[in-house]
């Protein structure tokens, strides 16, 4: 789906004049914002591709990331072909299992004071988040039905 797109269905279950309102912006914006930038010729570029114009200038997700937390979630990045090197199932499997371990290690250490501190809380979070990019590349390989390009960074 192209980002005008998102923006035309996310507008049509609250009302493009509430939301403009909200937002402070005029519905003549919003509206330009929710039509392909090719119609009508009007060049306005919305947030959303301006947020990825930005993203992709410094290289770095962590504006993305911000955005997911934003709205209650995380970003996991998805495996990148290019990136990926050649392993099959077992090995992959035995990989996130591996992980898996790692992440309740982590926690169990983390828990043996009753408490937790923001060093223990980042550690933890960095090991989950491995391991839920491992997996993300795991099933991707498995819908693709091509377990020869496998995720190779732990």
């Amino acid at each position: 789906m192209k980002s005008h797109e998102v923006i035309k269905e996310s507008c049509k279950k609250r009302g493009i004049k509430k939301i403009a309102s909200d937002v402070g912006i005029s519905t003549s914006l919003l509206y330009k914002w929710s039509q392909p930038p090719e119609a009508s010729g009007s060049g306005s570029k919305n947030p959303l591709d301006r947020m990825i114009n930005l993203m992709q200038a410094a290289n770095d997700p962590q504006m993305i990331s911000w955005i997911c937390e934003q709205a209650g979630g995380y970003f996991v990045r998805n495996p990148n072909d290019k990136e990926e090197g050649d392993y099959e199932v077992m090995p992959a499997t035995n990989e996130i299992v591996s992980q898996f371990s790692a992440l309740l290690s982590e926690i169990s250490k983390a828990a043996q004071d009753n408490a937790i501190t923001d060093n223990e809380s980042e550690r933890i979070r960095k090991v989950w988040n491995a391991l839920k990019s491992f997996t993300e590349g795991f099933v991707k390989c498995c819908e693709e039905g091509n377990f020869n390009k496998m995720l190779e960074s732990k």
